[in-house]
């Protein structure tokens, strides 16, 4: 019978010790962003999250709150901790300083819908021209190419700031149109309540039906702000066009309502987290990744085919 005992406490200790060591050596990765209040961001970190389980990788989520400075600290915090790898959601430009740290410790970093820099493996985004030409083009498009254009854009974050970049481009190729305003709304809630205040100032300033002709936006919060303060308004049957970059839930719905909501931009962001965990794990796994950005590739949204991306009713 001791023998049995013995050979069954051995076989205990040593699974527990090849658990242990498993526990051990299962990678962790950070990933930091101070904008998870936008739900492009929560979807992004989902599907990072998502890809990550099934590797049996620890993901710590760290929200700075809208503090992009305060990434750098954070950074710093993880790297002293010791991670595998940091993914990143802000402008790396003005994380360099946290970026070093990392670099410093041989830890890399990925960007997952950031931007370029030569301290990050990669970045992993959609193509942020591409889909500010498309709505751009579309606003256009419906209006003639002539009337006053309300602009919602966020330059501090390079894959919105490069969006703002291509629409004013192509709107000053139409010298019938005219810029009414560039708004910069405050995120820190998400952007949808500082853009509707943004938007009944401008509506206020503009009392003349036929007076805006469309609300290009940089991406959906604004653009949503924007509906709600025509809606309030009463002004909604002047058929001021709103477009949008995201295609979140609330824009699909207002897409499918048949309103002033006419377009978006849907982002694979479970594509984008997931390929971001894929260059990961190549590097984890001692390879090379050649690409400094990857684009996931991205869908216009219209009432045409909206009913493709709404969730199914429970």
């Amino acid at each position: 019978m001791k023998p049995v005992f013995h050979a069954l406490l051995l076989m205990f200790v040593l699974l527990a010790a090849f658990g242990s060591a498993g526990a051990q050596d299962a990678p962790v990765v950070a990933v930091i962003t101070p904008y998870l209040a936008q739900p492009g961001t929560q979807f992004v970190v989902e599907g990072f999250q998502a890809a990550a389980e099934p590797r049996g990788w620890t993901v710590n989520v760290i929200d700075t709150a809208g503090d992009v400075p305060a990434v750098i600290s954070r950074i710093e915090d993880v790297v002293t901790q010791g991670v595998d790898a940091i993914v990143i959601n802000v402008d790396p430009a003005q994380v360099e300083a946290g970026l070093q740290v990392a670099a410093d410790a041989s830890i890399p970093v990925f960007g997952m819908d950031a931007g370029t820099h030569p301290l990050l493996v990669t970045n992993v985004t959609s193509n942020g021209y591409a889909m500010a030409a498309e709505t751009a083009t579309y606003v256009v498009d419906r209006i003639g190419g002539v009337g006053g254009v309300v602009m919602f854009v966020f330059d501090p974050f390079p894959p919105v700031q490069k969006r703002g970049i291509i629409a004013d481009t192509i709107f000053a190729n139409n010298p019938d149109i005219t810029i009414i305003d560039r708004i910069t709304p405050d995120v820190t809630d998400g952007g949808i309540a500082d853009s509707r205040a943004r938007m009944e100032a401008v509506l206020a300033a503009n009392p003349d039906p036929g007076s805006i002709a469309a609300v290009w936006a940089a991406w959906d919060q604004p653009a949503l702000g924007a509906l709600q303060a025509i809606e309030a308004a009463g002004r909604e049957g002047e058929g001021i066009v709103i477009v949008g970059i995201d295609a979140n839930p609330q824009a699909l719905d207002a897409i499918a309502a048949g309103g002033n909501f006419e377009a978006s931009v849907a982002q694979d962001f479970a594509g984008i987290g997931a390929t971001t965990a894929d260059q990961v794990e190549v590097i984890l796994g001692g390879g090379e990744v050649l690409q400094s950005v990857i684009y996931v590739p991205t869908t216009l949204v219209t009432a045409a085919n909206v009913d493709q991306f709404l969730m199914p009713s429970p």
